[in-house]
């Protein structure tokens, strides 16, 4: 599916658990350069309450915030914008209110991302900035609640880890009063190190040549440690030891006296000491180089590709369609005559929600590999647990949404039939399903749908009378809608 040129500037609004960033890049050809960028402090991973929902204070930092990025943003076009959110949205009880309210106050959609997704958009954004090669290379990304682990080669990834410990809530757990202790530390690098141990074996230095670490917490470290003499360049275990040591020293942290300490990065450094000397010596790092790019320009290229038919999740439907042995030809006769459908009953609808019809109606056989019976719920839980790069969370459960009503009963997704988007998505699924249930190639006849509170197909009655079987079908499909009280009136 063809997608528009290529804006000349993009932009990413990345809503982490430390702070909330707002990147925008320009586009020369394949390549993007920063040209403004703005980032507040606000520790949203600190601002859970004991139910693990975010704060009133919490929300209310983080809407102002995105208030002021929604200024900065005002004009951008939404193919040129991609908002994503990490680990603290990723918990948090009440998020999906919050976001939104926050949606409507940045102006532009928001994605919460997984764990591998944050990996894997980090490892592009860092590939892009280191020199081209082919040796395995591993980047470490501290984030505020949440750290990456990533093995690669060149521009493509080979392993992804999410672990759920980041410089925010590591910091609170062991140095919450501001107390820097031996015995603080001892305890915060053990449990770094036990969530580490697992992921270690397939990590370590015998998978890569390379190390580095991309987030703000490895670059404040690193300045810290190459200012004040602790290293002579880049992260390694003395030079670690030796800030540890400072710290130690100091007894709190407002008695901490370091060169190229930022008041903002304080709070979270020993939080953020903590993860880095455990994953050091877990994997047996012996120096770790400090790089930028990470998650923002990770975005922004991957929005980059969306312009220019380089789309992660197209890659991804690939993957999926050959992992679970989907026939591909059947998938794609019943995703064209849906994308058709779908266009005649929306015809304002904006490309990405044709678009990501396009990709349910591929995978709605996924669950076939499981079972032919009830494949329909096996295929929407895949698709709504399985690691999909390049999809947000919410873009996995609508095509889960859409798989899970592609056939049988309408109850199991009412809920979701109030949105008129979805409703005319499924309608128009559903229809390419039933057409296509003898599983060879049709000549279907001139078909019309309009979707609303009423439905109304269109097909030449002399085709019926010849496809009685179809016929059938039809009048139990409109049964279906007219239970749930969508009124579908006999096919004419």
């Amino acid at each position: 599916m063809k997608s528009a040129p290529a804006p000349a500037t993009l932009a990413v609004v990345d809503m982490g658990s430390n702070s909330f960033r707002l990147e925008v890049g320009r586009v020369e050809g394949d390549q993007i350069y920063r040209l403004d960028t703005q980032r507040e402090m606000l520790r949203i991973g600190a601002g859970l309450d004991d139910r693990g929902n975010l704060t009133p204070e919490a929300r209310r930092l983080a809407l102002a915030c995105l208030a002021r990025f929604a200024e900065r943003l005002a004009g951008f076009p939404s193919s040129a914008v991609r908002a994503v959110a990490t680990n603290a949205f990723r918990v948090a009880g009440n998020a999906r209110s919050f976001l939104a309210r926050a949606e409507r106050t940045l102006g532009f959609p928001i994605d919460v991302i997984s764990g591998h997704e944050e990996a894997r958009l980090i490892y592009v954004g860092v590939a892009h900035v280191l020199p081209s090669g082919t040796e395995p290379r591993l980047v470490v990304d501290i984030g505020g609640g949440s750290t990456e682990f990533i093995i690669g080669r060149g521009l493509e990834p080979q392993m992804l880890e999410s672990l759920k410990i980041g410089c925010v809530g590591m910091s609170q757990r062991f140095f919450g009063d501001g107390a820097l202790t031996a015995f603080a530390f001892d305890e915060a690098e053990t449990a770094a190190r036990v969530e580490i141990e697992a992921i270690a074996r397939d990590f370590d230095n015998g998978h890569w040549r390379d190390a580095y670490a991309s987030s703000g917490t490895a670059l404040a470290i690193a300045e810290i440690l190459e200012q004040n003499g602790m290293s002579a360049g880049g992260i390694t275990p003395a030079g670690l030891a030796r800030l540890r040591h400072r710290l130690v020293a100091a007894a709190h942290m407002s008695r901490v006296k370091l060169a190229a300490l930022k008041p903002e990065r304080a709070p979270v450094l020993a939080g953020g000491l903590a993860i880095m000397s455990a994953a050091l010596s877990q994997l047996g790092v012996s120096r770790i180089n400090p790089v930028g790019g990470a998650l923002r320009l990770g975005v922004l290229y991957d929005l980059l590709g969306r312009s220019v038919e380089r789309d992660a999740r197209d890659a991804t439907v690939e993957q999926f369609l050959a992992r679970y042995r989907v026939d591909r030809e059947h998938a794609k006769r019943v995703a064209e005559m849906a994308v058709d459908l779908f266009r005649d009953a929306r015809a304002d609808a904006p490309n990405a929600a044709t678009q990501q019809l396009q990709r349910a109606a591929l995978l709605h056989e996924t669950g076939f590999s499981v079972s032919h019976t009830g494949f329909h719920k096996h295929g929407a839980y895949i698709l709504r647990n399985a690691d999909m790069p390049g999809f947000s969370s919410g873009e996995q459960e609508r095509l889960s949404w859409l798989v899970l009503g592609c056939r049988g009963g309408l109850a199991k997704v009412e809920s979701m039939l109030v949105d008129s988007e979805f409703r005319a998505q499924l309608c128009a699924l559903r229809l390419a399903v039933l057409f296509h249930h003898a599983r060879r190639p049709i000549a279907p006849p001139r078909l019309s749908l309009k979707v609303g509170s009423k439905i109304r197909f269109g097909i030449p009655l002399g085709w019926l009378r010849r496809h009685p079987l179809t016929a059938h079908l039809l009048l139990d499909e409109a049964n279906e809608w007219r239970t749930l009280g969508y009124a579908f009136p006999a096919p004419r």
